[in-house]
């Protein structure tokens, strides 16, 4: 598991109410990175590089992306 596996299974049991942590992944380099179905909810990117990053079917319900680079993301 990676560092980023680590902080998106947080992330998860804390959007679905079983503690965990809210991802903060402000100015985070993410470009190129399968996020595809990933549980994104009220994620924190501002100012993260989501350049190419595949977001298919990803929950972005209250994601901050101020900031954001989405450049090519799908």
């Amino acid at each position: 598991m990676t560092d980023l596996d680590g902080v998106l299974a947080d992330h998860a049991a804390w959007a679905a109410g079983r503690g965990g942590k809210r991802a903060n992944l402000r100015g985070v380099d993410l470009s190129g990175v399968d996020l595809s179905g990933a549980d994104l909810t009220r994620a924190i990117l501002t100012r993260a590089n989501l350049t190419r990053a595949n977001l298919t079917g990803a929950n972005l319900t209250g994601v901050d992306l101020t900031g954001a680079n989405l450049t090519e993301a799908n």
